[in-house]
């Protein structure tokens, strides 16, 4: 079996698993596992463009567009179905990032990473000073449907319909993103990361190469910030645009690595599972043990936690 077939078959493998244990597990877990997986989505995207040697320090912009169009569809619009609200939120973040990977393709390093975070915070300060939308508090964002069945007072947010919709998201995205890795388009990003200019002499654009690669992470950004929108409930502008949150993208794409299109999902679990035992047991040094953590993983797997997996598969075939 080959390495992409093999992916293929564990994706698919993870699905039923998720998808199966869901109503056996507590209200806890299928919120944290539906989280995480929603989060994975954005750091997925940064994946994207991290292949290319390119790391952003404002996807929190495109996180909180997909997040602010859903909650604005569903606020005032009137929309309902929770598909058609996820759709939105990935239109409203695929045509900002269209219009702005014009711009932000010309840059490189630090220069492409503050870029994105400038227009963050640029987006962060319009939602602070807009009185409609809330300001610093928000608004929340009423229960969905689902072709129009509407879940029952007496079920949880995080619906078994809701939980299964995320992983199936998840599931054909990363699909999608596996299938491009391993495309020409996708192996240019790794040919653009070690040495541009040959790229460019070879007769491939290069700009062309890393606007795709931003829109795509776009779309899974916004992808990630609708479905979290909808398991919480409610949308502000900290807890999308501001840069922390970015920083806790790029802290969870270097935790997990760039090795596999199931990296970012495996690494944003296992933050979110030292975050809740962390605020539990330490709640005033959390953040200290998080950024503990990473320290250990750059030290000793600087490839992040997926490099303990392939380093188990090289030991197999050598045996």
């Amino acid at each position: 079996m080959t390495h992409q077939n093999r992916t293929v078959w564990c994706l698919t493998i993870a699905l039923i698993l998720l998808v199966a244990v869901q109503p056996v597990l507590p209200g806890w877990a299928v919120n944290m596992i539906a989280m995480s997986l929603s989060n994975g989505l954005v750091v997925l995207g940064l994946m994207v463009i991290m292949r290319a040697g390119l790391v952003s320090f404002g996807h929190g912009l495109y996180f909180g567009l997909g997040g602010y169009g859903t909650a604005l569809g569903a606020v005032f619009l009137g929309i309902t179905d929770a598909f058609v609200l996820v759709l939105l939120g990935i239109i409203a973040s695929t045509f900002v990032g269209f219009v702005l990977s014009f711009m932000i393709a010309r840059y490189r390093g630090i220069f492409f990473a503050l870029l994105n975070l400038a227009f963050s915070m640029l987006l962060f300060g319009i939602l602070v000073n807009s009185i409609v939308l809330g300001s610093t508090d928000g608004f929340s964002v009423p229960v969905p449907s689902y072709f129009g069945y509407v879940p029952s007072s007496a079920e949880t947010r995080v619906s078994f319909l809701l939980y299964g919709m995320i992983c199936l998201l998840v599931y054909v995205s990363t699909l999608a993103v596996h299938r491009y890795l391993n495309s020409t388009m996708g192996y240019i990003g790794e040919a653009i990361r070690e040495n541009e200019v040959r790229v460019d002499y070879l007769g491939a654009s290069v700009k062309q190469a890393i606007m795709v690669k931003y829109i795509i992470s776009a779309i899974l950004a916004g992808m990630g910030g609708a479905c979290t929108v909808l398991l919480i409930g409610h949308v502000t502008p900290e807890d999308t645009v501001y840069w922390t949150r970015s920083g806790e993208f790029v802290f969870v794409a270097i935790l997990s690595g760039t090795g596999n299109v199931a990296a970012p999902f495996i690494g944003s679990a296992m933050f979110e599972l030292v975050r809740t035992y962390a605020l539990q047991y330490a709640p005033e040094v959390w953040q200290m043990l998080l950024g503990a953590t990473l320290l250990l993983v750059i030290m000793f797997l600087p490839s992040g936690l997926w490099s303990l997996i392939r380093s188990n598969d090289r030991k197999r075939e050598q045996t």
